[in-house]
């Protein structure tokens, strides 16, 4: 990817899904700096290490799944904590503010400096998520969402062979 920056062909490197482990073992190998990281982020999987690591490596994080990916029933299971946009804590933030649950965990992350990819293909809720600069949210409802923390991912990687030994999920 190095040499298609050299040749002009791409302006920055980009990766996805990398813990700060692999980050180091790549930024101790590369001569250029990814400038961004995409990684599933929600109020289920803060990954605080991840997020402080990135912020201090000048690292844009991008965050996926925003929402916990409602639209994956299929990958549901039992143990699984109910979904993002049904939380009581958070539909109590968003009545608070005259918000959609969506706008609320939209703004969590522009709030703190993490680029946000939502996803809908409704036009109604497409103008809703980019509603998300009128409002500021007071610091003890960003604890509260916080504090939902439980290093669940939405989206899941399992691909029935034993994982690569740099594989990012077994670590925060």
């Amino acid at each position: 990817m190095e040499k298609l920056v050299d040749e002009g062909l791409v302006k920055t490197i980009g990766v996805s899904n990398f813990n700060t482990s692999q980050l180091e073992r790549l930024m101790s190998l590369a001569n250029i700096k990814p400038v961004v990281n995409q990684v599933e982020l929600h109020p289920y999987l803060m990954q605080p290490k991840l997020v402080q690591y990135c912020k201090s490596k000048g690292i844009i994080l991008m965050a996926y799944s925003p929402f916990g990916s409602p639209d994956r029933p299929f990958q549901r299971t039992d143990q699984d904590p109910v979904s993002l946009l049904e939380n009581p804590v958070i539909n109590e933030i968003a009545n608070k503010y005259g918000k959609t649950v969506a706008q609320v965990l939209l703004r969590l992350h522009v709030q703190r400096n993490i680029v946000v990819i939502p996803k809908s293909a409704t036009p109604s809720r497409i103008v809703q998520n980019a509603e998300v600069f009128d409002f500021n949210l007071a610091e003890e409802d960003i604890k509260k969402l916080e504090g939902l923390n439980r290093n669940w991912r939405a989206v899941k990687w399992e691909v029935g062979h034993p994982p690569h030994k740099f594989y990012p999920f077994n670590e925060d």
